[in-house]
């Protein structure tokens, strides 16, 4: 009789059941795994495999099961050290409004490598073993993941505008290569670039950026399609939605995994399976911020690899795993009016194989096959959620798993055959080092909000509108009974030197401020008109912030005003009244025939407005000048003085008020 000869391993465990995710879905009850390296060795029985194998270390886990560690497809570790900042608000006003001011401010490689440590702690304890980011200084991110054991998939974003980590597109291009040549053979992490968004990168940084991840064979993570108002913009630019646009640029010829895809039409999905593009759906972020639920059963019907992420925790705000699947599973579910749309077998695959596809590493991870990396959680099943068990079905296991298991179920983490945690314990971080200096960083984040917050100039700034100025105008404003009469009596004027003229229709919004300086923020959008044809040939939106107090008055009640800033507006009003969260509102609406003229030698603007909105309050003549000094102020109100003769304009016409106030008293 033949001797037995039993091959060494470094470990195996052993559990109740044991969850392989392999082609054919096998289940073994009970089950065992030997690991030998950073390797899977063998599957199977325990009988089978204490059989075959001599281990150095054995790990008997009783009533629980073996499973595959959790692949989140995307998220922005750093992000942990901004978690709570900004909640209950628009992506637009939270990313542009709160997020990028303040990693303008704070991030560093430093911040990166310690967010990306905080959010590890999380991730091993919830039975993440594999992660993708998309972060500022990627490089800290990826060492900050290996040392704490965790395989990543590490992009590094690249944008249009200066960044925390680049001054320029060209910058950011030339440190992801050398970034991407530093990590490109690390056995946890793999490199991989990041062009943010369609709406934040060019279309000739997106063609640089895809062919350096084509030279380097490394995958390509971008946001696509997370909101209704993204897709819309993107085509009233471009003329195409984001991701035929991204097929044109040949962007889905690289390894891409796309996340979001909330609002994508049968033709997107249709490209996205042609080019085998892996899709990151994110249920918690997408709810919290409001950007929708993607279609993600009928991308599953389609074969489109699709994972699941947390994305950052400044939006989600946790990296819950276990959450986030079953989410997934409920909203499909909710979405269709179909109870059997996305099952639990399903909604694990998302967050295991199907994962590891979408960010194209399957063949490193996201199943328990032998030849693959030992990524594997143990996840306990005797605590009363789990009470009682029935073996009827065999998929009742996935069930379990998905709809009653939460992160605290998870025993033990383990990754390239490296504990990370054991029996709850943290073997690879010093938490309460990482908690001690988060909580000091909070404290700096928070002083700076709360300076800024004081002013609505300072805030303004913060979202980089504009360059800070003052400019100061002389202006004058009458009470007239017809406009169109007024208007031909200036043209008519011997005096006066005629320039141009134009057509309009405005709408102002006022955002009021109960602030000591009275500070009052208008959004103006001004159409120009075609006299001749009544048609709109051009739109432009401005912002300007004045306050409520005058400089000095002169002669004929001429008004010397300061006007802070006057610059484009670059967002919505919608953006700007959820981003400043005025006291008050108002809007006034006008017709308004502009005359620009020359007299004694200064340009002037005349104005004829009919008030639209509010009703009743008339018709009105402005006269503008702008100004640099007090003399030049005093000669342009004398000016005015006698241009107001010449049109024959009687003193109690004049009045004193601007628009809003008139406003204000109707």
């Amino acid at each position: 009789m033949s001797e037995i000869v039993q091959h060494p391993v470094d470990t195996l465990i052993t559990a109740d059941y044991l969850i392989t995710m392999d082609a054919q879905r096998r289940v073994l009850v009970p089950g065992a795994i030997a690991i030998a390296g950073d390797s899977i060795v063998a599957v199977g029985t325990p009988e089978e495999l204490s059989a075959a194998y001599l281990p150095k270390e054995r790990v008997d886990c009783g009533r629980a099961v073996i499973l595959p560690g959790l692949v989140n497809t995307h998220g922005h570790a750093p992000m942990a050290l901004l978690r709570g900042l900004a909640d209950d608000l628009r992506l637009d006003v939270w990313l542009m409004g709160y997020m990028m001011p303040v990693e303008r401010e704070f991030v560093t490689p430093h911040f990166s490598w310690l967010g990306t440590q905080l959010a590890a702690v999380e991730m091993i304890r919830g039975g993440t073993t594999t992660f993708m980011d998309m972060y500022y200084f990627e490089d800290a991110v990826a060492d900050a993941a290996a040392l704490a054991g965790l395989r990543a998939v590490c992009a590094q974003s690249v944008l249009r505008f200066p960044t925390p980590d680049a001054s320029s597109y060209d910058d950011a291009l030339q440190k992801t290569r050398d970034y991407v040549m530093r990590w490109r053979h690390h056995p946890l992490i793999i490199p991989a670039i990041a062009p943010h968004a369609p709406y934040t990168v060019t279309p000739e940084l997106m063609e640089a950026a895809v062919s350096l991840a084509l030279e380097y064979d490394v995958p390509l993570h971008i946001h696509v399609a997370e909101t209704a108002q993204e897709v819309e913009d993107h085509v009233r630019e471009y003329g195409l939605p984001p991701v035929p646009w991204l097929e044109r640029l040949g962007v889905l010829e690289a390894k891409v995994t796309a996340a979001h895809c909330v609002h994508l039409t049968p033709n997107d999905m249709e490209l996205l399976l042609e080019h085998r593009v892996g899709v990151a759906h994110n249920p918690s972020s997408n709810l919290k911020l409001a950007s929708g639920i993607a279609p993600v059963a009928r991308m599953l019907s389609l074969g489109i690899k699709v994972g699941v992420g947390t994305d950052g925790p400044a939006s989600n705000n946790d990296l819950d795993m276990f959450e986030e699947v079953r989410l997934a599973a409920l909203l499909a579910k909710g979405a269709t009016l179909d109870p059997t749309a996305l099952p639990a077998t399903q909604a694990l695959e998302m967050a295991t194989i199907m994962g590891a596809e979408a960010m194209h590493i399957a063949h490193l991870t996201g199943s328990l096959e032998p030849g693959k990396r030992a990524d594997l959680i143990v996840v306990r099943m005797d605590d009363v959620r789990q009470i009682p068990t029935f073996e009827r079905d065999p998929d009742a296991i996935y069930s379990r798993l998905i709809y009653a298991s939460q992160t605290q179920d998870v025993l033990h983490t383990m990754v390239n055959g490296r504990w990370l945690m054991r029996d709850r314990r943290l073997l690879t971080i010093d938490e309460q080092a990482l908690i001690a200096e988060a909580d000091e960083l909070a404290r700096k984040i928070d002083a700076f909000l709360i300076q800024r917050e004081q002013s609505v100039l300072s805030k303004l700034l913060a979202i980089g509108e504009v360059a800070q100025q003052k400019t100061f105008e002389v202006q004058v404003k009458v009470r007239v009974e017809d406009v169109k009469t007024m208007y031909e009596r200036l043209k008519a004027l011997p005096e006066i030197t005629w320039i141009r003229g134009s057509t309009r229709r405005q709408y102002d919004t006022y955002f009021i401020f109960h602030d000591s300086e009275g500070s009052r923020l208008r959004y103006r959008e001004d159409e120009l008109y075609d006299p001749q044809t009544g048609e709109v040939t051009d739109v432009i939106y401005r912002l300007t912030l004045t306050t409520s107090t005058k400089e000095h008055e002169y002669e004929n009640s001429v008004l010397l005003s300061r006007s802070r800033y006057d610059a484009p507006a670059t967002r919505s009003r919608r953006f700007y009244r959820e981003y400043f969260k005025p006291a008050q509102e108002l809007v006034v609406q006008k017709k308004r025939l502009r005359a620009h003229v020359r007299y004694g030698g200064t340009d002037f603007s005349f104005n004829f407005d009919e008030i639209e909105e509010p009703a009743g309050l008339g018709a009105y003549l402005e006269i503008k000048s702008r100004t640099w000094s007090r003399l030049d102020a005093e000669r342009k109100a004398m000016l005015i003085g006698e241009l107001l003769r010449l049109i024959q304009v009687p003193d109690e016409a004049i009045i004193r008020s601007e628009y809003l106030e008139l406003a204000q008293d109707s």
